[in-house]
């Protein structure tokens, strides 16, 4: 099972991938990071999309048809995984694709992949991330 660097190059692996990073959605802390950054700051870009990370796990309009799950201690936050898969953004030029991580203590991590428009392949890449973040291990 790989960790975060290793994963970060299995990512960077598909085609038309330009960057990447494992996020905590939390603090907008970048854990990793690989490749090139949409704005040429990977820490600015952690932030940027740790937001809409974080605005599409914590709205109920996502969890419609799901169990009530009540609020974890604080009351910020979900109890247990995020009712939200991933997160898909398209530009002009390319696509952004948040996959939330899910593991057995309280997760708030996410890959953030910088997919090429002409190169990439966004369902390939959408399912090859879903399955990089089953195995990923966070330590």
């Amino acid at each position: 099972m790989p960790g975060i660097d290793e994963c970060l190059l299995d990512v960077m692996r598909l085609p038309g991938a330009r960057g990447a990073a494992v996020v905590d959605w939390t603090s907008g802390l970048a854990l990793g990071t690989i490749g090139d950054s949409p704005n040429g700051d990977h820490e600015a870009t952690a932030a940027e999309t740790a937001e809409v990370a974080r605005m599409a796990a914590e709205q109920p309009a996502f969890a419609a048809g799901l169990p009530e799950t009540p609020p974890a201690g604080d009351g910020k936050g979900l109890a247990g995984p995020p009712p939200v898969e991933d997160v898909i953004v398209t530009t002009r030029a390319g696509y952004h694709i948040l996959r939330f991580v899910e593991t057995d203590f309280d997760s708030s991590v996410f890959l953030h992949l910088w997919l090429d428009r002409a190169e990439g392949n966004l369902a390939l890449a959408r399912i090859r991330l879903g399955e990089m973040a089953e195995r990923l291990v966070l330590a």
